[in-house]
């Protein structure tokens, strides 16, 4: 739990008091890898900050997976089109490591910003770095190359030839596996 405070106060102060009601309102929870933490069709009932796994979003299609996100250690996660609306997820959210994540139910968050200073505060820098991971994988793809997608990738996240399957790399950065294997031998 300090790791998220360590978090937060990177960006801002909070006061013991506001983190006590904050803290008091998050639940700690573990799933092993391949866990469906948000299944199509299901409403997001979570904001949750990860403080160990990787996680990735995805839409089902006939052939295979279209991986269209990644989240990581120290980041948030959220079905949040779902959260922040409470209708139905048309994609899925899945562990692709074991995964520990700390976690505020839509209740729990609206009560955090009626209850504390620090609340609102708290729930855009959430927002925020949700809004900013996609609007930096949206430009990527209209301005990118599917070898500089890559290469962004791992310079970002190191750690993602380790963790995470080739096919899913693959979809993420829009290419078939074939093409990611002639990429990478291109790069090597």
């Amino acid at each position: 739990m300090e790791q998220i405070r360590k978090h937060f106060e990177k960006n801002f102060v909070i006061t013991d008091q506001d983190w006590q009601i904050f803290s008091s309102k998050l639940v700690r929870r573990e799933f092993k890898k391949k866990h469906l933490l948000l299944k199509k069709g299901q409403i997001e009932n979570h904001l949750s900050f990860i403080e160990e796994g990787i996680l990735r979003f995805y839409i089902e299609k006939q052939t295979s997976d279209l991986t269209f996100s990644f989240a990581f250690s120290n980041g948030f996660v959220s079905g949040y089109n779902s959260f922040l609306t409470q209708t139905p997820s048309s994609y899925f959210i899945e562990t692709l490591t074991k995964t520990v994540l700390w976690q505020l139910t839509f209740e729990d968050l609206q009560e955090i910003y009626r209850a504390t200073e620090i609340g609102n505060a708290i729930g855009r820098h959430a927002s925020e770095d949700l809004f900013l991971k996609k609007s930096q994988r949206e430009l990527s793809l209209l301005n990118q190359s599917a070898q500089q997608r890559y290469l962004d990738l791992f310079e970002e996240q190191p750690e993602l030839l380790k963790n995470i399957p080739l096919k899913y790399i693959a979809s993420y950065i829009g290419v078939t596996p074939q093409a990611l294997s002639r990429i990478r031998k291109r790069i090597s």
